[in-house]
């Protein structure tokens, strides 16, 4: 999972090892004063979450990595 923009992580909702569902929120991240919520683009595991809440990203940048 990429950032989607530039923003702040406010939330991260995810461990590595644990299972998910489509459309689950994994993170939560503030850009232009909003919150927008990160969901699981599909079922499975999540094998790491790059991320911690704080930290600043970029548009583009690694957050998770979710396997099927």
């Amino acid at each position: 999972l990429h950032s989607p923009m530039p923003g702040k992580i406010l939330r991260v909702e995810a461990t590595a090892g644990q299972r998910v569902e489509a459309g689950e929120p994994l993170v939560v991240l503030e850009a232009m004063k909003m919150e927008h919520t990160i969901s699981a683009p599909r079922s499975g595991v999540v094998a790491s979450v790059n991320i911690t809440p704080g930290d600043q990203v970029e548009a583009n940048q690694l957050l998770a990595v979710l396997n099927p």
